[in-house]
């Protein structure tokens, strides 16, 4: 194995071509570094110098060897600045598990955004997952963070996991219905509605709790049609198709032809969860971690996008 202090020695040899100034120019004694390249030479089994009584000089094999030998310990300066690089998470790779909700809302691009900015040379590779899958790459170390719907259990022994985003809903109505400029909704006047239901990939659990939520606050939707994410849901109500419900945080994607109000006295939230692993996370997958739920939190709504309603509670 080659002793990377014997190849800078060797090196300064070569380059002064003498002993004596090689050895102050590496605040060493001469006998010493005679000693080193003496015993490189050896364990190399091969002849670097030929040496006179006035000056040493590279063999032909020497000079091959001085080439490669600075080109190694070039590489070498440069691994060993890389290393520490990454050690700060300056540079390396995320790999990055999530959920269309984590674009649509802004969360995971606004943690992007932040990152850039601060490390400009990490490398980002992003993966649609469901959220079982995003949780297997995660146990599995083929995913540094995960954007999922749901909370991971307190006990779970590899995992943790932070509320990034809980977002209230908006009721989309087409600009031209009889009810678009309403000040205040009843739960009849909801049930009254054809309704375009939003059928997430995720399965049937956060349509089954929108239902929930729908009884709990007094009605129970009439679903007309069903779109598979939320922005088609919106396609569809500015074409008067129905009414739906989106989160807040879509509000800047609604088309041309909705209105958007707020309801108060409607439970039902759209939550979004960072996952990571407990052990050995990475400088820079810690650094992610916290800007992304430094980042998490939903700006206040524009006045331009909403409208108030009445808290039906507090008619009571």
């Amino acid at each position: 194995m080659l002793d990377i202090r014997q190849l800078h020695y060797f090196v300064a040899v070569a380059e002064e071509e003498h002993v004596g100034r090689a050895a102050e120019k590496l605040h060493i004694s001469q006998s010493p570094l005679s000693r080193q390249i003496a015993q490189l030479e050896e364990n190399l089994g091969l002849t670097l110098f030929e040496r006179s009584q006035q000056r040493i000089r590279l063999t032909t094999d020497g000079r091959t060897f001085l080439a490669e030998t600075q080109a190694f310990l070039t590489h070498a300066k440069r691994l060993e600045s890389l290393a520490r690089r990454l050690g700060r998470g300056d540079e390396g790779g995320l790999c990055i598990g999530y959920l269309e909700n984590a674009m649509h809302s802004g969360v995971l691009p606004r943690a992007l955004r932040q990152l850039r900015a601060q490390k400009p040379d990490v490398h980002i590779a992003l993966y649609s997952y469901r959220s079982a899958d995003q949780l297997t790459g995660l146990r599995q170390r083929s995913l540094d963070i995960a954007l999922v719907c749901e909370p991971l259990s307190s006990d779970d022994p590899d995992l943790e996991s932070a509320l990034v985003l809980d977002d209230p809903m908006l009721l989309a109505i087409p600009e031209d219905h009889p009810l678009a400029n309403a000040s205040r909704f009843t739960p009849d006047d909801l049930a009254a509605q054809k309704w375009i239901a939003v059928m997430y990939e995720e399965g049937a659990l956060r349509h089954d709790n929108f239902i929930a939520a729908c009884a709990k606050a007094g009605f129970t939707p009439d679903i007309a049609m069903e779109a598979t994410e939320p922005l088609a849901a919106l396609g569809l109500v500015a074409a008067g198709l129905g009414v739906t419900m989106i989160q807040q945080s879509l509000r800047r994607h609604a088309p041309a032809g909705v209105v958007l109000h707020e309801l108060s006295w409607f439970s039902y939230r759209t939550a979004l969860w960072a996952a990571w692993h407990r052990v050995n996370l990475r400088p820079l997958v810690e650094h992610f971690r916290k800007t992304l739920l430094h980042s998490s939190a939903v700006p206040p709504m524009s006045s331009i996008h909403k409208r108030h309603s009445d808290d039906l509670r507090s008619d009571a």
